[in-house]
């Protein structure tokens, strides 16, 4: 038997979440309720009150602050539970915003489902690094009905069947190798996990923003022992005001846990928008690049490049662990080649010369420049090299 967690706001959605309990526990799992309301802090409307979660001092009359609060209490609350094997919670777009925070800071792989009204739009707030799934509501979360019944129930199933099922062999028996790949990384990354696949669990993270944050999640939660950082192209769209941008935290959890890392500048000629009527009326006169009908990539300039080498080596230097910074001088992405539609030298000198001069070089922090381009074979076969020799 295991034990279900089901939060949300009881004062507003209790018939709702106690059918979903009522669902898990048909399945034959224990089920704990937490209220997380802020109408009344010590209805005894579910087995957790509200003011057992966050206190008296959350409850303050005014809703927004209310709700800033309560959220605040279960982000600290949640993960503090022991015997805490799934959570499922329900909310419109103020509930979804309360309860995801705290899901976020679950461990990776304990299960975790969010019906919401706000499911079919943007979730990257909601969602961010973390493996929570959303459940559109598809009518609103407000009453017991032919469609919300079906939806809940599905759901409160979904969420039973993760914790039924058995464990997962999580091939546990090599050290986590976490990569960063992008489209036009991908012979480079593939190449390196090839070659690595025997010695390292090699875990792949596409560098689309959230990509970067995952990676380095779990790195902060100390599930990744080592990382091969090819892809850098994040801090590209955040200098730039790109929409796949690291955050200012983009190579924290390195310098945090100080694990061996060896990197590249991957893609870092490249900022990424939406569609080509979504790039921002500012780069209209750009270098684009139509890479599908959804993506368009802009060239980035000498200085945008001279700001994302800042970045890096800044974010660097902060590391005490082994650090090895390789840099292809022929090229750092598919379309970065001789005659290709993003071949600059100027940019290529600019991004190179920055790094030379603001790189802090130790005897734990190198920087190694080759005459490859980013994709070639030679270039994976070194940064394998220096992996090998800083966790060998």
């Amino acid at each position: 038997m295991a034990h279900a967690y089901v939060v949300g706001t009881f004062d507003t959605k209790g018939d709702e979440l106690r059918y979903v309990a009522e669902q898990i526990r048909g399945a034959g799992h224990e089920v704990t309720t937490v209220d997380v309301g802020t109408s009344d802090p010590g209805a005894g409307r579910a087995d957790v009150t509200a003011a057992e979660v966050a206190g008296p001092e959350a409850f303050t009359g005014d809703r927004g602050t209310s709700v800033a609060a309560m959220a605040e209490a279960l982000e600290r609350w949640l993960p503090s539970r022991e015997g805490l094997d799934g959570v499922i919670g329900l909310g419109g777009s103020g509930g979804t915003a309360l309860i995801t925070p705290a899901l976020q800071r679950l461990p990776v792989g304990v299960p975790k489902i969010v019906v919401s009204t706000v499911a079919s739009g943007n979730v990257a707030p909601y969602v961010g690094s973390s493996d929570i799934a959303l459940m559109y509501s598809v009518t609103d979360v407000a009453g017991l009905n032919r469609i919300s019944r079906v939806v809940l129930a599905n759901a409160a199933h979904a969420l039973a069947g993760a914790l039924s099922a058995p464990p997962v062999d999580r091939g546990q028996d090599r050290p986590a190798l976490g990569l960063t790949m992008f489209g036009v990384t991908t012979p480079c990354v593939t190449g390196v996990t090839e070659a690595l696949q025997d010695e390292f669990d090699c875990l792949v993270f596409h560098a689309t923003g959230t990509g970067g944050q995952a990676m380095e999640k779990l790195v902060d939660d100390g599930l990744v022992s080592a990382v091969c950082d090819v892809s850098t192209t994040e801090i590209a769209d955040l200098v730039a005001g790109g929409v796949m941008a690291a955050t200012e935290d983009r190579l924290g959890a390195i310098a945090r846990r100080r694990v061996p890392w060896v990197g590249s500048v991957g893609a870092l000629d490249m900022v990424n928008f939406g569609a080509p009527d979504t790039v921002p009326e500012r780069y209209r006169g750009r270098l684009l690049y139509e890479h599908n009908a959804q993506v368009t990539l802009m060239r980035t300039t000498p200085d945008e490049c001279r700001a994302a080498a800042g970045f890096l080596a800044r974010k660097l230097n902060a590391c005490e662990g082994p650090v090895r910074l390789v840099v292809p001088l022929r090229g750092v992405s598919a379309l970065d080649v001789e005659g290709g539609p993003f071949a600059d030298p100027a940019a290529t000198e600019a991004l190179v010369e920055t790094l030379r001069a603001e790189l802090v070089q130790d005897g734990d922090r190198h920087l190694i420049e080759t005459e490859n381009h980013v994709n070639d074979p030679e270039f994976a076969a070194r940064l394998v090299a220096e992996l090998r020799g800083i966790t060998g």
